[in-house]
């Protein structure tokens, strides 16, 4: 069920919530010929937090400084390739969860096509560790 795992870079921009946020970022990531390959974001009060895996993070996170959001910072996250069928989910949580590590924020991506595998960026207390765990499923 496990087709890929390594280590990974996301980019987090945490800033002041403002309507048209994300349109703006990714106009500016889609200017530049940086594809999102998967993204989350969500808001607590009148603060924004997105977190984007692209394609070319190094290129584009200076950019972002630039543009003077309040903060943009790349996370080494754990980037899981997983069959889309019941039960990927389980496989990998289970075997964090037998070794004692705790997820701190997980979000996946759906295939392109049918068929297709799907990405699971996930941010461990040892991504080292759940590397070397979850390569053994591959």
């Amino acid at each position: 069920m496990i087709k890929s795992v390594s280590i990974g870079e996301e980019i987090v921009i945490t800033t002041k919530n403002k309507i048209g946020l994300l349109a703006d970022i990714s106009k500016m990531l889609a200017d530049e010929g940086i594809n999102i390959e998967a993204a989350v974001g969500y808001m607590i009060g009148d603060v924004a937090k997105l977190m984007l895996v692209t394609s070319a993070n190094l290129r584009i996170v200076g950019e972002l400084q630039k543009q003077l959001y309040k903060s943009v910072k790349e996370i080494e996250e754990v980037m899981v390739e997983i069959e889309n069928k019941p039960g990927a989910l389980k496989v990998v949580t289970t075997e964090l969860k037998k070794a004692g590590i705790d997820i701190r924020h997980l979000y996946i991506t759906s295939p392109t096509s049918a068929g297709g595998s799907s990405r699971m960026v996930l941010e461990t207390s040892d991504n080292e560790e759940a590397i070397a765990l979850l390569s053994k499923y591959i």
